[in-house]
């Protein structure tokens, strides 16, 4: 048996022309509300639902520098309800907008990782009294915004009593992240305080890596990575989403291909024996010693060659992402 964590990043948009309407983020960047339907965290849900498949959505509450902790609680109560998991996430981009109410006074910066430790103590303890405030359980897991951390996230993490962080990402060259772990750590590990689970990856061309993210591979290629992973079964896999993620480029509209390839996943994930979804509330990751090696899906030329006709496809149709 091994383990799937589907992890959805859920979070209000900071760089689109209606970034300052809360109902209209809320709308298009969580709900995924379009004029074509419907594609953000209600439906991810409802879709799981169906199919007895638990996620855990790391939300990010620092718009709540904005907009107070209303609009987090209208995030965190639907996923609750559901029985879904909740964990923490958080891009400083806000800071920039929140003015007065920034905790760093006049400090900014694209990733966390830009602040001082103290500065992310601070910073990662507001953020986690609001998503309690919000209603959601004491979180135990993070993820950076832009995967954007380093290594005293980690130990500001560890302070604050947060168990886990899945801010390293080994298939993604130029990552943001500056945690002090190479593309060949792979498996959970322990390190300054806490474990660090990796996003999974698989095998490319060449000798390169592509990121376990349900837009960067193909429902046939993730489903291929799980089966492959049975043979470490200790090793769990972590796949990547966000509250949007189903949407078009410019999020006015769903974006089709995506849409089914999730449905298919889920569908497969419910029938398929040997492959459970976990979350941090239920069945957390357990660290391995650093030696460990991890199952990496090999490289194939029709399962690549099939996610390059897909890819195109939804660019055209949909937007580059």
């Amino acid at each position: 048996m091994v383990s799937l964590y589907i992890t959805i990043d859920t979070e209000y948009a900071a760089g689109f022309p209606w970034r300052d309407d809360r109902r209209e983020n809320f709308a298009r960047s969580i709900a995924g509300q379009v004029a074509d339907g419907e594609a953000g965290i209600f439906y991810q849900m409802a879709v799981m639902d169906r199919h007895g498949i638990k996620a855990v959505f790391f939300v990010d509450p620092l718009p709540a520098l904005v907009w107070g902790v209303e609009a987090i609680a209208d995030v965190v109560g639907p996923i609750v309800a559901r029985g879904h998991d909740v964990q923490l996430h958080a891009h400083t981009e806000w800071l920039a907008i929140a003015g007065a109410n920034n905790p760093l006074g006049t400090a900014t910066g694209l990733n966390i990782r830009d602040f001082t430790f103290e500065q992310q103590c601070e910073l990662l303890d507001y953020a986690k009294g609001v998503l309690i405030a919000a209603g959601a359980p004491a979180p135990v897991a993070f993820r950076a915004g832009n995967y954007g951390a380093n290594d005293d996230t980690l130990r500001a993490l560890a302070a604050l009593g947060l168990a886990y962080d899945s801010s390293h990402t080994p298939g993604i060259v130029g990552s943001h992240s500056r945690i002090a772990l190479g593309p060949e750590d792979r498996v959970p590990v322990k390190i300054h305080g806490v474990t660090e689970v990796p996003v999974s990856c698989i095998a490319g061309p060449r000798g390169s890596r592509r990121h376990f993210q349900l837009t960067a591979l193909t429902d046939g290629e993730i489903g291929a990575a799980l089966r492959h992973a049975r043979r470490q079964p200790e090793v769990p896999m972590t796949l990547v989403s966000h509250s949007f993620e189903l949407l078009s480029r410019d999020r006015s509209r769903k974006n089709q291909i995506l849409v089914r390839r999730f449905e298919r996943l889920c569908a497969w994930l419910e029938k398929e024996p040997g492959v459970t979804t976990a979350t941090y509330a239920d069945n957390p990751p357990q660290a391995l010693p650093a030696s460990t090696p991890a199952a990496l899906l090999p490289h194939n030329v029709l399962r690549t060659g099939w996610r390059y006709a897909e890819q195109a496809a939804a660019n055209a149709l949909y937007g580059a992402r």
